[in-house]
């Protein structure tokens, strides 16, 4: 196993993560996500984070096309809705060189049908779900062990 003494690790996230901490606290939990960014860089300071959120599915594509090739050793990526209807955000992960691990914080298949299937999975390292904010952290600990 390679452990890294420092390490890029860009976060994206999509469409209404804006809004933890205020949106559907039983799903989502009452942190938002700069406050859980905050104890990321605590719990893991060996790594610079980046951070990046959007509504716009192109902007997601865009920011994907920016980093994914060498500016950081890893995406984390948590495309809310559009993990289940983007083809175009799909084929952006597959387009990059830097492995992405999708995240979510709910469990996606304790819940409705059409959350089942991720158009992402396939093209990614690895997917976390059902965890909460935690969720994050088990990603960026993926690729500390990697």
């Amino acid at each position: 196993m390679v452990t890294f003494d420092f390490m890029n690790i860009l976060i994206v996230n999509g469409p209404n993560l804006n809004l933890l901490g205020v949106r559907e606290k039983s799903v989502y939990g009452d942190r938002s996500f700069d406050q859980h960014l905050d104890a990321l860089r605590i719990s893991f300071p060996q790594v610079v984070f980046s951070y990046f959120q959007s509504n716009v599915e192109g902007e997601l594509i865009n920011c994907l096309h920016e980093f994914g090739f060498g500016r950081v050793d890893g995406i984390i990526l948590n495309a809310g809705g559009y993990t289940h209807t983007s083809v175009a955000l799909g084929d952006a992960v597959a387009a990059v060189a830097t492995p992405v691990v999708e995240v979510h914080i709910s469990n996606v298949y304790a819940r409705e049908e059409f959350r089942h299937h991720s158009l992402l999975a396939k093209h990614c390292k690895g997917v976390i779900a059902g965890f909460g904010l935690a969720s994050y952290d088990l990603a960026v600990q993926s690729f500390l062990k990697a």
